[in-house]
């Protein structure tokens, strides 16, 4: 099959050709005649890295010029939108789309995103474009202003469509919609398919045809999936072990937190890694200085947040390493999709704790991926990978004339004549070969988990752990609250109690529950904010008391307490008892308070 079996135009046809693309993809395959044909509203559901560009943007183009023939020539009305969630995804779009426009004079591409003068987008939208390509939040702000005209559109695409709703695009989206014209079609193409793609598809789409390349949710067949399970204190090492076993990595570190990001990037840097970080708290100009040097390959490792990655299109990455797994499975699909494109093979590695072997199941089960078990690599298995590195370096080394060398080499060869090839070669790796060693073997040894996914440090099955006494793990605290068994605390309440009253994401540990309290661990660096807002609420008119569990003394665990009689209701998932302060104003009052509280105690964890 070729693109003009598919149907595309001779001039697309041949700027595609340049471009080194011979055959189609399965998707662009799939997609390309139904969007050739009567206008229709499609969802696709495909991995990243698939062509799915190219899958909307060639018939997009064909429709435009065709548009413009039928009505005269008349140039400069936009006729197509291409919506896109950030703007790295927004430049690549726009870029890809005026490479295949290459032998369409009349069709002109904008893209427009936030970061970047508006004032010089306004001007380009009044000498007149056919296609817009824009992240939401400033096509709104240039049709406020009167700049973007989207009454004549006749195609609209939604490009990453889960990644624009996970990032909070949804109300941002139907203000759009709801400004283009009733007879345009609307194109969706996502990784995966949530909730809320359905629901835009029911709200906004009449009859759409749904192409599925995979499975729903399914990942890249050509990513191999591993994971690794260390204790806490251990990641960073188990980390640079990994860098170490992969010395041609070229890569993405995803972490939960902006803070996170920027230690490990720093950490890498010191210990002598090729990395830098991209967050949210890096100017425009940085993450753009950022971008171009992993681009262009300056960079072997980025550590980034999942909000910063997004929309990326990087080529060639062959590893993606989650330093701990996301919240949501679509993210690991998302943040796994970005190797292996274009039909290479990708590696994705997961350094976890223990506990997250259930939700690594959770990942298998969804994205029918096949996620590995592994153990770190040894100091000598390290060694012999950077040795055939070293050889393959020597191998690929160009031979160019060097005045310093050509000076001092016959010098050299002749002190070093007396020694046979095998020898020399010997010589100059044991060099290498100790250092690494010495490296290694003075390493701190990492703990790993056994097969059962169990730490050495952690109790053994059947022997009964003290609850009372327990000791948090490494990078972990201890917290004590006084809510227990008899007031109807179960390990989900108490998840649900953290999650409404302390801002922004918590990662929760191991919980212990006691009749009359319980005790619970979580990240060290949020545990003063747990301690903190937990403590400003009430349920059922009984303060939360949330305090360090080693600060109650030897006898705290133990200690009594007067308590109030306790309703019949405790924790019970019909009711809303959770009240901020001393507040009674009803079942609500936490509902009320929640908002406005966040926003004035609010602290960014990506």
């Amino acid at each position: 099959m070729t693109f003009e079996e598919l149907g595309v135009s001779a001039p697309i046809c041949r700027a595609v050709a340049e471009l080194g693309y011979q055959q189609p993809m399965p998707v662009q395959e799939a997609v390309i005649p139904y969007l050739l044909g009567e206008p229709i509203d499609l969802i696709a559901l495909a991995q990243t890295g698939t062509g799915k560009t190219a899958a909307f943007g060639l018939p997009l183009l064909q429709n435009v010029e065709r548009s413009l023939s039928s009505s005269g020539g008349a140039t400069g009305v936009p006729r197509a939108l291409v919506l896109c969630p950030t703007r790295e995804l927004c430049l690549q779009i726009a870029d890809d789309l005026t490479a295949y426009s290459k032998y369409q004079p009349s069709v002109r591409i904008l893209p427009v995103y936030g970061g970047s003068s508006i004032e010089a987008q306004i001007r380009t939208l009044r000498r007149g474009v056919e296609v817009i390509v824009a992240t939401p939040g400033r096509l709104i702000d240039l049709m406020e202003r009167g700049a973007a005209s989207l009454d004549a559109i006749e195609t609209v695409v939604l490009d990453e469509a889960d990644e624009m709703l996970t990032m909070g695009f949804s109300e941002s989206l139907q203000t759009i919609l709801s400004q283009v014209p009733r007879e345009r079609h609307l194109l969706l193409f996502s990784a995966t398919m949530p909730r809320e793609i359905s629901s835009i598809a029911a709200s906004y789409m009449h009859e759409p045809k749904e192409i599925i390349v995979g499975t729903k949710n399914e990942g890249n067949k050509n990513i191999r999936h591993y994971y690794y399970i260390v204790s806490a204190r251990h990641k960073y090492l188990a980390l640079k072990r990994i860098a170490d076993y992969y010395p041609d990595i070229y890569g993405i570190i995803f972490c939960r937190t902006r803070k996170e990001t920027q230690e490990i990037a720093d950490q890498l840097i010191r210990d002598g890694y090729n990395a830098d970080a991209l967050h949210g708290e890096l100017s425009q100009a940085q993450r753009d200085y950022v971008m171009q040097k992993f681009r262009i390959r300056n960079l072997q490792l980025l550590v980034a947040t999942d909000v910063a990655a997004r929309g990326l299109d990087v080529n060639d990455l062959t590893h993606v390493i989650h330093y701990g797994l996301p919240d949501d499975i679509e993210s690991y699909t998302h943040r796994s999709g970005r190797t292996a494109r274009a039909g290479k093979l990708g590696i994705s590695i997961a350094i976890c704790h223990s506990r997250e072997r259930g939700r690594l199941r959770d990942i298998e089960r969804i994205s029918h991926a096949t996620i590995e078990r592994k153990q770190l690599p040894s100091g000598s298995e390290i060694c012999q990978k950077q040795l055939f590195h070293l050889a393959d370096r020597i191998e690929r080394v160009e031979l160019t004339d060097d005045t310093t060398l050509d000076t001092v080499l016959p010098d050299l060869v002749r002190k070093l004549d007396w020694i046979d090839r095998e020898e020399l070669v010997r010589r100059l790796m044991l060099l290498e070969h100790r250092r690494l060693l010495d490296y290694y073997e003075s390493e701190e040894v990492i703990e790993e988990a056994d097969d059962k996914g169990r730490l050495p440090s952690e109790p053994k099955e059947g022997k009964k752990r003290d609850k009372r006494n327990a000791v948090a793990e490494e990078g972990m605290k201890r917290l004590f609250i006084n809510f227990g068994k008899l007031d109807r605390m179960f390990p989900n309440k108490l998840i649900e109690l953290i999650n409404k009253c302390v801002p922004g994401r918590v990662k929760i540990g191991k919980i212990d529950l006691l009749p009359r309290f319980s005790f619970f661990e979580v990240e060290e660096a949020d545990a003063q904010e747990v301690i903190r807002s937990m403590s400003s609420y009430e349920v059922d008119g009984r303060r939360i008391a949330v305090d360090y569990a080693d600060a109650l003394g030897s006898e705290g665990s133990g200690r009594k307490e007067r308590r109030p009689k306790r309703s019949a209701g405790g924790f019970d998932s019909e009711r809303k008892p959770y009240r901020k302060g001393g507040a009674r104003s009803g079942d609500g009052a936490f509902d009320k308070y929640k908002d406005k509280d966040r926003t004035k105690r609010s602290r960014s964890r990506r």
